[in-house]
């Protein structure tokens, strides 16, 4: 037996819920003799008669009945295969892999996640855990689709990095330290034990350029590259860390219980989306770029710098 017709299909089972052929090619937008054709072309493959035809309309025949029933499942997987085709076609569906930093995972990415959830809920986002340098090496490699990065990044062939969002650095205090002062200066936070990122992030830079302006180069008592390990040690008075304020309205609460300050000179963190360029992507991926962007705007100044 050949395969089956999926339209000629459509038509019998169309023909057994209405109970004519002529109400059948209304519904099915067809002419006449096309009904006949289906049904004879699929009566011929199967080698038996489908309906019975009589002066008040057409009955199924007990093969035709068998075929109707089963054919309505056949048909209801079909569309509904159709319908994740168009879904991932269009970026309503499908999964996409992104690289991020513990900090943005923790105060900002379950709020990007919400509302990607609510436009396109069949997108599946796969988050993992990375320094900027290793998200940019994975997005070479093609085996992240986008990523949160630092900026500035040196360029990189092949990938897209624009500005995202700008975040003020502060001084994050043990709670207990008194005669802090209303802004931290270089040197008055140099004269105090610190907790700082691990020497190879763009934020140890970051922090290291703001001491080095100042003409100061003060040892940390420990470094990490995990933004929340960092605020327990301020929370335990271990140290101050330089860090950024990343959540957008209230204060975490693993963050009301420091002391912060703004920096004097101010000091900012910038952030980046990098990916492949846009004409490459494919829907899932542009999708979740696109609420990215619409997360919030990008104000990153003259000094982001840009891949």
């Amino acid at each position: 037996m050949r395969e089956l017709n999926l339209d000629q299909l459509r038509t019998l089972v169309t023909i057994a819920d209405l109970g004519t052929f002529a109400a059948a090619a209304r519904a099915l937008h067809l002419a006449p003799p096309t009904v006949s054709l289906h049904i004879g072309e699929l009566e011929s493959r199967l080698g038996a008669s489908l309906l019975e035809r009589g002066s008040r309309g057409v009955r199924l025949t007990a093969p035709g009945g068998v075929l109707v029933e089963r054919g309505r499942q056949l048909l209801k997987e079909a569309d509904a295969t159709l319908e994740q085709v168009r879904r991932v076609a269009e970026g309503r569906a499908g999964k996409v892999r992104l690289g991020t930093s513990t900090g943005v995972l923790v105060h900002l990415l379950p709020q990007v996640l919400e509302r990607l959830a609510r436009a396109v809920a069949d997108v599946e986002v796969d988050v993992v855990i990375l320094g900027s340098g290793e998200t940019m090496a994975r997005l070479q490699a093609r085996t992240l689709d986008l990523g949160i990065v630092a900026l500035p990044q040196a360029g990189s062939p092949g990938l897209d990095v624009q500005p995202w969002r700008s975040d003020p650095m502060m001084a994050f205090l043990p709670p207990r330290w008194t005669d802090v002062p209303a802004s931290v200066t270089p040197a008055w936070l140099a004269d105090r034990p610190l907790v700082a990122n691990d020497a190879s992030t763009l934020m140890h830079r970051l922090t290291a350029g703001w001491f080095g302006e100042a003409g100061l180069q003060p040892r940390a008592r420990i470094e990490l590259n995990y933004t929340e390990a960092m605020k327990s040690l301020v929370a335990a008075g271990y140290g101050a860390a330089v860090l950024p304020m990343e959540w957008l309205d209230e204060v975490p609460a693993d963050v009301a219980r420091l002391q912060m300050r703004p920096l004097d000179p101010p000091l900012t963190r910038h952030l980046g989306l990098a990916h492949r360029p846009r004409a490459l992507l494919d829907a899932a991926t542009a999708e979740v770029l696109r609420v990215l962007l619409d997360f919030t705007p990008a104000a990153v100044g003259a000094g982001a710098g840009s891949a």
